[in-house]
């Protein structure tokens, strides 16, 4: 029904003073009630009466008494105060022991080696009731986040979208991997040493150059990539089984190993140092601003949070 201008309108303010006169029975013990002055309640009362066109309350001696139409709209008010109540109540922190979600997290490959075994492990301890739902990076994300097909995005952050709420988790150096006994780990490592050996490169979208090869350019070097693939755990499992040098995020030294790093470990390859300089790696998370306070949200960021600054060796 579209209002008048010129309609009364019952707003939150007279619905909650109309369940104190209706409960009261008098405009005094309502106007305590709602921290005011009695001559405030009055007022109040005379608009109640003309917005309803019912008295409401009627003298009787020394007290007030409620009409027939009072008495029907008493506990309908009072259900409505409940209501508004509840609506403007802060939301209750959420107990993760009585969560039920799913959540969608989009990473590349090995974000989702690193996450998932220490998720789900937290999971069983704090939130029985959460599944979770990987995904490649497949998907745009910030339309994605922003739709709702993601609950959050984990990896390299290279996206600009104002929508779009970002936190730094780590921030790694690029290092090499190769087997124990690979012929790189019997000398120290140069740059010719490295330009020289065969090369895996990860790409989704199959490029044989990256940041390396400029590195190298600078000395006049050139490496030789004999494959490229498109999943980090694809290139770990070649570098683990061949001669080839597979690029991988590594810790700087002395600080707290990455969950990141833990499928070379995994796989028993040997890290060695790059000797030239590369951007460093950050890692973060990314989510839509629509769930900044939800309770189960902020369950899943936080238990992100905890596993990429726990220790994994």
């Amino acid at each position: 029904m579209q209002v008048k201008s010129t309609d009364p309108v019952l707003d939150a303010n007279l619905a909650i003073a109309l369940d104190a006169l209706l409960a009261e029975e008098s405009v005094t013990k309502a106007a305590a009630r709602m921290h005011t002055s009695p001559a405030a309640m009055s007022r109040t009362l005379g608009r109640l009466r003309r917005i309803l066109r019912d008295p409401l309350l009627v003298r009787a001696g020394q007290v007030m008494v409620p009409t027939p139409r009072a008495l029907a709209l008493r506990e309908e008010a009072a259900g409505v105060v409940r209501r508004i109540t509840a609506l403007l109540t802060p939301e209750t922190p959420v107990d993760p022991a009585t969560l039920s979600s799913t959540f969608t997290v989009q990473g590349a490959d090995l974000i989702g080696a690193a996450l998932a075994p220490a998720l789900l492990r937290l999971a069983r301890q704090e939130a029985p009731g959460v599944s979770l739902r990987m995904r490649a990076e497949e998907l745009e994300a910030g339309p994605a986040l922003r739709d709702g097909r993601i609950d959050l995005e984990i990896g390299s952050i290279d996206h600009v979208d104002p929508e779009t709420q970002v936190e730094e988790l780590v921030t790694l150096r690029m290092a090499a991997a190769v087997r124990p006994d690979h012929p790189l780990t019997r000398k120290p490592l140069t740059p010719a040493r490295l330009a020289a050996a065969e090369h895996v490169v990860v790409s989704r979208r199959g490029r044989f150059s990256g940041p390396l090869d400029a590195a190298l350019a600078e000395h006049g070097l050139q490496r030789r990539v004999s494959a490229v693939l498109p999943s980090h755990l694809a290139a770990l499992t070649l570098a683990a089984a061949s001669d080839v040098v597979c690029l991988i995020p590594a810790v700087p030294d002395g600080e707290t190993p990455s969950p990141v790093t833990a499928p070379a470990s995994v796989l028993g390859l040997h890290v060695l140092d790059i000797p030239l300089p590369l951007p460093p790696l950050t890692i973060g998370m990314a989510w839509h601003p629509r769930h900044a306070a939800d309770g189960a949200h902020q369950w899943l960021r936080g238990a992100v949070r905890q596993i990429f600054r726990t220790s994994t060796s």
